[in-house]
């Protein structure tokens, strides 16, 4: 039985106060004991309060990137040690945004996952394609390459200390979102292709969606067969609405 999981990345955004006045509302909002795991992910410069914050609670600590390298002159980056060191768990690899904005490729994300894994944190890897490749039929294609950088870098027994996060790059922050069902193929793909190494690995294999998930239609999106939770993004900063989420991942 897998476990449902929420996670939510902040990506750019926050403050000191405002950030404290969130986990605040979250941790009042969470069950002590909750039958989904739930994760926050806020900005690299807010780690460690937030580590503080939620010390001794039920909510995990992420990150939203790392570097690929352990140590050395790479000014303006964060190692996977350096994370550990303030607290995190989980640590978000291959994002869109990432791979779009920063150019960072197949290669790049899977040394970071390795990276990430060297330490002791779960990678959350994000896949996912582009509108015009979704309208050329390329979807499982894209979907397919990404985790295959990964696999093969990695090794499939890596998949174990790892979560995948679907997320159609159309569906981030545009308001529009895949169907049930167009996320469910997807997520039955990726199972698919980590079950062709091994099927007890692809069982356990947690695969959260992460495209404009809302407290509307999470309950939905998470009865899906293969979806075991979302990857929250803007959603995920009001703490109502992150919290009617979380409470869909517990039902499912």
């Amino acid at each position: 039985m897998r476990r449902p999981f929420v996670a939510g990345n902040w990506k750019m955004h926050g403050t000191r106060a405002e950030n404290a006045d969130l986990i605040e509302a979250l941790l009042l909002g969470v069950p002590a004991q909750p039958t989904a795991e739930i994760a926050v992910c806020p900005p690299f410069v807010y780690l460690w309060e937030a580590a503080r914050q939620l010390k001794a609670s039920s909510v995990s600590l992420g990150a939203q990137s790392v570097c690929a390298e352990s140590i050395g002159a790479f000014t303006g980056e964060v190692s996977a040690a350096m994370l550990k060191d303030v607290g995190c768990r989980y640590v978000i690899v291959g994002h869109s945004e990432r791979r779009a904005l920063y150019k960072e490729d197949d290669a790049l994300v899977a040394r970071k996952f390795l990276a990430a894994q060297s330490q002791g944190l779960t990678p959350i890897l994000c896949v996912g394609e582009s509108l015009d490749e979704r309208e050329r039929g390329q979807t499982m294609q894209v979907v397919s390459r990404q985790l295959t950088a990964v696999l093969d870098l990695a090794g499939i027994k890596a998949m174990q200390d790892a979560v995948v996060a679907y997320e159609p790059v159309w569906a981030i922050g545009t308001g529009k979102n895949a169907t049930p069902a167009q996320a469910q193929e997807v997520h039955a793909h990726i199972r698919a292709e980590v079950a062709a190494r091994d099927g007890k690995i692809a069982a356990a294999l947690r695969i959260l969606y992460g495209g404009s998930v809302k407290a509307g239609n999470a309950r939905e999106i998470f009865s899906m067969q293969d979806v075991d939770g979302g990857l929250i993004g803007g959603a995920s900063l009001k703490v109502d609405e992150f919290l009617k989420i979380c409470a869909a991942a517990q039902a499912h």
